[in-house]
């Protein structure tokens, strides 16, 4: 009766797992970050509102992605990176021999238990005051095959997580500019790595709203993202902008993930503060932010979910997080329209299709040059086969192991234009506290632009706490966009603007 009962239970919570996967091509998914006790800085009494373990955030299906800020040093000490989580682990705590690398191998269990419960566990690099460039792609790809082996599915005897294998790489660049191309070297690397592994790899993203974004455009422009958390606040366009003309720009960001990125089935997130105390400006509350994630899921099929900046203030905030998540899950989506593929190498445009009932009637055929999204379907050899994440240039069958099998074709398959998913994922973006000098001290590390609210990060902040660093997000308070569709000189001259002010996100160093 024990063992039966026990069997009973293991099924129910394997069920469970399966109903909150994490799904890269469903528009529900929330993403929410976790690491920089933000509502602790804002408020340094409420030690009982603080950031806590990352297991206590995966105990219902709310939240669906968690990216880990950040990794803020890229080379340290003894030439390792270093990452802080704030209250929860840091190099204070104890680090690697020879460097400042925080040795949070306790964190590996709760990582873990996050994961069995059908959430994806990320790490994002990045942050407002961290030493984050490459002098050279071949730079780049050596730094990639160290965060493979620290972080994800390689090897090391310095691993911060132990034997815990995150799902993917966050990134939040916010400094640099057009120094930043060899990003691109880097999430290369990390696609090669993540070819033939036993489970999918994401890479996304965490621009500022303005469009095109200052630092990380040469990037999205380069290579596949899997998502892109768009930050609409502590900029013009924020989401209190939403009825602006000329402010609120998310169909810019459409227009480029179905016209630019490399990955046409990119997701694009709307990223929000999930407090008022969560980021100098842009906060609306919970219905406001749910009626514009229901208009705008239902507008462009682009549309992947919602971010929040960050876990803490949400749950804080009388769970914030779950009025967002019943308000994607909520409403319409938009109609599926045609999305031609293509690639920096070739100018031929190429489609796919999804196949129903296991006929390959309607489905095109795999093309190389294509970068095809989680659940696409085309046919190969006679047979169907459904891409089991972000795939380019992997023949179905082939080593890499990109595709799943559906068997023979019943049906000729047919090259016909292909529709894009109106469910995409509603992952959370992460919100960044914007700062016009973000300057650190040993008790409070960011300051807001004179303009925001200076209550939000003004306190002091006692050293048993958490100090606060963040994320580079770039406004202008009063700018006006004028034009629905900016000229190259408006965008240029939009971007100047940007620099003036930086996101930031709360770090401990």
């Amino acid at each position: 009766m024990i063992s039966a009962t026990w069997t009973f239970v293991a099924l129910l919570l394997s069920a469970s797992a399966t109903l909150a996967a994490f799904n890269p091509s469903s528009n529900t998914n929330l993403v929410a970050y976790w690491g920089q006790n933000s509502y602790g800085v804002a408020h340094p009494t409420d030690t009982a509102n603080w950031q806590t373990n990352l297991a206590h955030y995966c105990q219902d299906d709310v939240i669906n992605v968690i990216p880990l800020a950040f990794l803020n040093v890229f080379y340290g000490e003894g030439n390792l990176p270093e990452i802080n989580f704030a209250n929860s682990c840091s190099s204070a705590g104890g680090a690697f021999p020879g460097s400042d690398l925080a040795n949070c191998q306790f964190m590996a269990s709760d990582i873990q238990t996050c994961q069995a419960a059908g959430k994806i566990i990320t790490l994002s690099l990045g942050g407002a005051t961290g030493a984050n460039t490459f002098s050279s792609a071949a730079q780049a790809e050596s730094f990639a095959d160290l965060i493979w082996n620290l972080f994800l599915g390689g090897t090391s005897s310095t691993r911060p997580f132990g034997n815990a294998v995150l799902d993917g790489i966050d990134i939040d660049i916010e400094s640099g500019g057009s120094a930043n191309a060899n990003f691109a070297s880097f999430i290369s690397r990390i696609r090669t790595h993540a070819q033939g592994a036993s489970k999918p790899y994401y890479i996304t993203g965490a621009p500022q709203c303005p469009y095109p974004d200052a630092n990380l455009d040469t990037v999205l422009n380069a290579v596949g993202f899997d998502a892109v958390y768009v930050q609409f606040y502590n900029n013009v366009c924020q989401l209190s902008n939403y009825n602006v003309a000329g402010d609120w720009d998310f169909s810019e960001w459409d227009n480029w993930a179905k016209t630019v990125s490399p990955n046409r089935n990119v997701k694009v997130y709307i990223g929000a503060p999930a407090s008022s105390t969560a980021a100098g400006s842009g906060y609306v509350d919970a219905t406001t932010l749910g009626n514009i994630l229901k208009t705008t899921k239902s507008t462009y099929s682009s549309f992947g979910g919602a971010m929040l900046w960050d876990v803490s203030q949400a749950y804080a905030n009388g769970r914030y997080d779950e009025a967002v998540k019943s308000a994607l899950t909520g409403g319409s989506s938009a109609p599926t329209t045609t999305v031609a593929t293509t690639t920096k190498t070739t100018s031929v445009s190429s489609t796919t299709s999804v196949a129903s009932g296991g006929s390959c009637a309607g489905v095109s055929p795999w093309v190389s040059t294509v970068a095809y999204v989680g659940g696409s379907k085309v046919t190969y050899n006679g047979h169907l086969w459904t891409a089991k994440y972000w795939s380019e240039a992997d023949v179905p069958g082939g080593a890499a192991g990109d595709w799943t099998d559906d068997g023979p074709c019943t049906t000729a398959g047919t090259l016909i234009p292909a529709l894009v998913s109106s469910t995409l994922p509603p992952v959370s973006t992460i919100a960044h506290v914007s700062s016009s000098t973000a300057l650190v001290s040993s008790t409070v590390g960011v300051q807001i632009k004179p303009s925001a609210p200076s209550s939000a990060l003004s306190a002091s902040v006692p050293s048993a706490s958490v100090e606060v660093s963040g994320h580079n997000q770039t406004t202008q308070a009063g700018a006006s966009v004028a034009a629905a569709q900016p000229s190259a000189a408006s965008n240029a001259t939009k971007n100047t603007e940007i620099q003036a002010v930086k996101r930031s996100r709360f770090f401990r160093f």
